[in-house]
C-alpha cells in the first residue's frame, strides 16, 4: 500500500492543462497544418505521395483506384480518418487550387464551383509527371527518415523536392496559435529567382521582385497592388487585391460583361448566385440576366446582360465592391524551419530552400560517390582475376567450397573480400575478351564519375551547377507562361449611389410616430389616397418625390436625420411603413417633429427652428446636404430640458410665437439672425414659467388657428396681432379666465380651406377650419368636442414639391343662400362677442340663450 502512495503525485490542473495543450499545439503545428520550407508540403501531403511512389503508383504505370492509395496511407503512415486523407489527395489534383498538380485523378475531382468530388472508391488516381521531381533520389539517403506512427515502417521527414515547391503551389492551414496563407507563383520565375540568389546570395529584394513579379493563380485574374507584394516578400505578411479579368461586349441588343477568370479560391457558383440576388433585389439598375455558360474549352465564362443603355462601368464597378469578383488576398507566409514556425518573406525562404538542396545534392554526390568506388573496386579485382585467371581457377579448384574459395584468393592474391566474392560468382561466359574490353571501359568511365563527384563534394560552385543545372531542366519540362496580370496600383472603386439609383417619381409619406415609406404613384393612384397608418398616428408630410430626393427629419432632442429617398423602404401605398429607426438608428424616446423634403440643396433657402424654452435661429438649407448620414447628426444644441418644438422651410416676413398660458408674439423674421447648424440660436419671446407651443413664420395667410386643453377652438385675424420686437413676453390672445384657466395645445398660421385633426385619446376626428369662428383675441373658442383633445394638427394632402402645389383636387363648394346667412351671422356674433368682452358676462351663458335666435 505504501508503494503505491508514494507513485500518487499532486498536479494542479493548470499544469495538466497547459503541459496536455502544448504538446497538442506542438504536434498540429509541426505535424499537421503548416508546410515544411523545404518541400513545400503537409505531413498528410507527403505521405500521399511517397506511398503512391512505393506502391509504383507513378505517372508512366497505369491509374490505380483511389481507395486503394487512402487504405494503404491510412494503414501505413498516417494516424487519422480517410477523408482528410482523401480531400488532401483531390486538392493535389484540382488545376484550380494548384500550379503544379501532384495526383492525377480519373474521375470527378469536384468544381469551381464547390462541388465535391466523388467517393474514393469511384475515382483512380496515379501521380503526375511533376511529381516525380518531388520524389527523385528518395532512395539514395538525401533526407532524414523516421519511423511510422505504429513503429513498423521508416517513412521520410522530407522530400528532396528539386524546386521550390513551397512558393509554386502555395499553401494555407490553421493551427494552434499559427496560420499560414502562401500564394502560389509561377514555377519559371521562382527558379529563375533561385538561380539569381545562388549565383548572387546577397542580391537584393529589388532584383528577386524584377524576376518574380508577384503570385501567380492558376485561376488567373489581375492583382493589384505593387507595395503590399513587396511588403510580403518583405517581411512575409502584405495584402494585395485579386479581381476578375472582365470584358465588356456590346451589341444594338444589349451589353455584356464576360467574364473569364475570377479570383483564386473563390466559389464561382456563389458569385453567379450573388450577382443574380442583386439583379433581383434590384441593389442596382440596368442587369437584365445572368448565367454561367462556363465548359471544358472555358473553364470560367460568366455572362452578364444588361440593358442597352445602362452605365456598364457603374455596374461592373459596382460587382466588383459588392461580390467575389474582387477579393483582398492577405499573405502570411508561415512554415516549418528547423522545427520551428516561422514567418519569412521571399528571400528566406529561396535561401532555405537552397541550402537544403545543397545538402540534399552533397548527400547524393556521397551516395553516388561511393556506389562508384564501390563499383570500381570490384572492377579492378575482376580485370585483375583475369590477368592471372589460371591461377584464379586453380585456386578455386582446389578449395572445398565457396567460402573457402573466397578465403584461398584472398591469401594466395591479396584480393579484398568484396573483390573475392565477385570473382566466385563471375560467370564463365564473362570471361570472354569482349567483357575484359568492357570492364576497361567501364573501369575508364567509373574513374571519370569518381572525379567529377569528388569535384563536386570539393568545390561549392560545381555545387551550385549540379543545382542550377537540375533547376533549368525542370523550368524547360515543366515550366508555363504566367497566367496572372499584375499591376502596380491598387484601382480605387468609387461609386457615387446616386448613380446606382434608378430615377423614379414616388410618392412619400412621414408620420408622427416616425413611420416612413414610398410608393409609386401608380400604387398611390390606384388607392383612393388614404395612407395605412396605426392607431393615433397622423400624416406629418405627404410628397410627390424623386428617388434622388432628400427628407430631412427633425427630432424634439435637437436632431436631424438625412434621409435620401431611394433609402426609404419601397412598400404598396395601403402597407404600413417602416420606422425610421431601421434606416437610421435613433434614441429611445427620441420623436420626429417635422419633416422638410428638398429637391435641391443649392437653393438659397431658409430653416427656422423654435424651441420649447423659447429659443430661435435660421440656418441656410445648404448647410444641411452631408455625404455620411448613417446617424443623427445635431441641427440645434438644446440646454437643459429645451426641446425642439417644429422647424420649417417657410417663406414669410414676420415670426408668431404661442405660449402654453396664452400669449402670442410677432416680430419681424429678420430679427432672427442666421447662423451654424450647431448653433443654439437666439432669445425669441420672454417666458415666465411658461414655455412655447406654437412657432410660425407669418406669409398671406388670413388667419391664425388657436386649439386649447378645453377642448375648444378658434381664429383671429392675422391682423389682429399686433407685430413688436424679438424677446419680448407678447401679449394675450385667449381670454385669461382666472377661475378655469384655459391653456393653448398649438396654434397654426393657415388658410381657412385647411382641415384640422383633433386627437383625442382613443381616435382623431378631422374637421374644417371653417368650423371654427372667426372671433378676436379675447374669446376662449368654441367648443370642439366633449372628449379631452390631447393634440392636433393641419391635415397634410399630397403637395408637389417642385412648385409647391396641392396635388390632390380639392371638390368646389357651392356657396348657398344658407351659408352666406352663416357668414354674416359670424360676424354678428363676433361683434357681439367684441361687447360682452367688456363687461361680466359668459358668452357661453348668454350664446345658451341667443342660439334659439340665431338659428331662425
Amino acid at each position: 500500500m505504501n508503494d503505491v502512495l508514494k507513485r500518487i503525485y499532486d498536479y494542479s490542473l493548470e499544469d495538466i492543462m497547459g503541459e496536455r495543450f502544448g504538446r497538442y499545439a506542438k504536434t498540429i503545428i509541426q505535424d499537421r497544418a503548416i508546410p515544411d520550407v523545404r518541400d513545400g508540403l503537409k505531413p498528410v501531403q507527403r505521405r500521399i505521395l511517397y506511398a503512391m511512389y512505393k506502391s509504383k503508383n507513378t505517372f508512366d504505370h497505369a491509374y490505380k483506384k483511389s481507395g486503394e492509395t487512402v487504405g494503404e496511407v491510412m494503414g501505413k503512415y498516417h494516424p487519422h480518418g480517410d477523408s482528410s486523407i482523401y480531400e488532401a489527395m483531390v486538392r493535389m489534383s484540382q488545376w484550380w487550387k494548384q500550379n503544379a498538380c501532384f495526383v492525377d485523378m480519373h474521375g470527378n475531382n469536384g468544381s469551381m464551383d464547390g462541388d465535391g468530388p466523388a467517393a474514393y472508391r469511384y475515382t483512380e488516381a496515379r501521380l503526375s509527371k511533376i511529381a516525380n521531381e518531388m520524389l527523385k533520389d528518395l532512395e539514395k539517403e538525401t533526407v532524414n527518415w523516421a519511423p511510422n506512427y505504429a513503429d513498423t515502417l521508416m517513412e521520410p521527414t522530407v522530400l528532396p523536392s528539386k524546386y521550390p515547391n513551397l512558393l509554386v503551389n502555395g499553401t494555407t492551414g490553421i493551427s494552434a496559435g499559427y496560420a499560414t496563407n502562401i500564394p502560389p507563383h509561377n514555377l519559371g520565375e521562382i527558379i529563375d529567382a533561385t538561380i539569381m540568389l545562388i549565383d548572387n546570395p546577397k542580391c537584393d529584394l529589388d532584383t528577386i521582385i524584377g524576376i518574380v513579379k508577384g503570385p501567380d493563380f492558376p485561376t488567373g485574374g489581375i492583382v493589384e497592388g505593387i507595395n503590399g507584394i513587396r511588403e510580403a516578400y518583405e517581411t512575409g505578411r502584405g495584402r494585395i487585391i485579386v479581381k476578375s479579368k472582365v470584358n465588356i461586349e456590346k451589341s444594338k441588343k444589349m451589353t455584356q460583361l464576360i467574364v473569364s477568370e475570377i479570383p483564386f479560391d473563390v466559389n464561382k457558383a456563389l458569385i453567379v448566385k450573388k450577382i443574380d440576388e442583386i439583379r433581383i433585389d434590384k441593389k442596382i439598375d440596368g442587369i437584365l440576366e445572368v448565367r454561367d455558360e462556363s465548359d471544358r474549352e472555358d473553364p470560367v465564362r460568366i455572362v452578364i446582360d444588361l440593358k442597352p443603355d445602362s452605365n456598364h462601368e457603374l455596374i461592373l464597378n459596382y460587382l466588383l465592391k459588392n461580390t467575389d469578383l474582387q477579393i483582398s488576398y492577405n499573405f502570411n507566409m508561415v512554415s516549418i524551419v528547423h522545427n520551428r514556425p516561422m514567418t519569412l518573406g521571399i528571400i528566406p525562404i529561396l535561401e532555405a530552400y537552397i541550402e537544403f538542396q545543397k545538402e540534399v545534392v552533397t548527400k547524393r554526390t556521397e551516395f553516388d560517390l561511393k556506389h562508384a568506388q564501390a563499383r570500381m573496386h570490384i572492377v579492378e579485382g575482376l580485370i585483375k582475376a583475369i590477368s592471372i585467371l589460371d591461377a584464379v581457377i586453380k585456386t578455386i579448384r582446389a578449395s572445398k567450397n565457396k567460402s573457402d574459395a573466397i578465403n584461398n584468393l584472398i591469401k594466395e592474391f591479396a584480393f579484398t573480400e568484396l573483390q573475392a566474392d565477385a570473382i566466385v560468382t563471375l560467370q564463365l561466359y564473362r570471361l570472354t575478351n569482349t567483357d575484359v574490353t568492357e570492364l576497361e571501359e567501364e573501369m575508364t568511365r567509373l574513374a571519370k564519375i569518381i572525379k567529377g563527384l569528388t569535384a563536386i563534394l570539393s568545390d561549392s560552385q560545381k555545387l551550385n551547377a549540379v543545382i542550377k543545372e537540375e533547376l533549368k531542366r525542370i523550368k524547360t519540362e515543366h515550366g508555363i507562361e504566367r497566367k496572372t496580370e499584375i499591376r502596380e496600383e491598387i484601382t480605387e472603386i468609387k461609386i457615387d449611389t446616386t448613380d446606382m439609383i434608378a430615377k423614379e417619381d414616388v410618392v412619400v409619406l412621414v408620420t408622427k410616430e416616425g413611420y416612413v415609406k414610398r410608393a409609386s404613384k401608380r400604387s398611390y393612384a390606384s388607392t383612393d389616397g388614404e395612407p395605412s397608418l396605426k392607431d393615433g398616428d397622423y400624416v406629418l408630410g405627404m410628397y410627390e418625390l424623386n428617388t434622388m430626393d432628400v427628407v430631412l427629419l427633425f427630432t424634439d432632442k435637437g436632431n436631424y436625420l438625412y434621409v435620401p429617398v431611394y433609402e426609404i423602404p419601397d412598400l404598396k401605398w395601403k402597407d404600413l411603413g417602416k420606422h425610421i429607426s431601421n434606416i437610421i438608428k435613433i434614441n429611445e424616446g427620441e420623436n420626429i417633429v417635422s419633416a422638410i423634403p428638398v429637391t435641391n440643396f443649392d437653393k438659397k433657402e431658409y430653416l427656422t427652428f423654435f424651441s420649447r424654452d423659447g429659443m430661435i435661429k435660421r440656418c441656410l438649407l445648404s448647410d444641411f446636404k452631408v455625404s455620411r448620414y448613417n446617424k443623427p447628426m445635431t441641427c440645434m444644441k438644446l440646454k437643459d430640458e429645451d426641446r425642439l418644438i417644429t422647424v420649417t422651410n417657410k417663406k414669410g416676413m414676420d415670426i408668431f410665437l404661442t405660449t402654453h398660458l396664452g400669449y402670442g408674439l410677432r416680430y419681424s423674421i429678420d430679427e432672427v439672425p442666421i447662423i451654424g447648424v450647431r448653433g443654439s440660436g437666439v432669445k425669441a419671446i420672454n417666458l415666465t414659467n411658461d414655455f412655447v407651443v406654437g412657432g410660425n413664420i407669418i406669409n398671406d395667410e388670413d388667419y391664425i388657428v388657436i386649439i386649447t386643453n378645453k377642448s375648444t377652438g378658434k381664429r383671429i385675424k392675422v391682423s389682429e396681432v399686433e407685430k413688436t420686437s424679438r424677446a419680448r413676453k407678447g401679449s394675450l390672445i385667449i381670454r385669461n379666465v382666472k377661475t378655469n384657466p384655459y391653456y393653448i395645445i398649438n396654434s397654426y398660421v393657415v388658410h381657412s380651406r385647411s382641415n384640422l385633426g383633433l386627437k383625442f385619446k382613443e381616435d382623431i376626428e378631422i374637421i374644417k377650419l371653417t368650423d371654427l369662428p372667426i372671433v378676436d383675441k379675447n374669446s376662449t373658442g368654441t367648443s370642439l368636442s366633449k372628449m379631452h383633445i390631447i393634440d392636433c394638427f393641419i391635415v397634410q394632402e399630397l403637395t408637389n414639391i417642385n412648385n409647391n402645389e396641392t396635388i390632390k383636387e380639392e371638390k368646389q363648394e357651392v356657396i348657398t343662400p344658407e351659408q352666406i346667412s352663416l357668414d354674416i351671422i359670424d360676424d354678428t356674433i363676433t361683434k357681439v362677442d367684441n361687447i360682452l368682452d367688456n363687461i361680466d358676462i359668459e358668452w357661453s351663458k348668454l350664446s345658451y340663450y341667443l342660439l334659439p335666435f340665431l338659428a331662425i
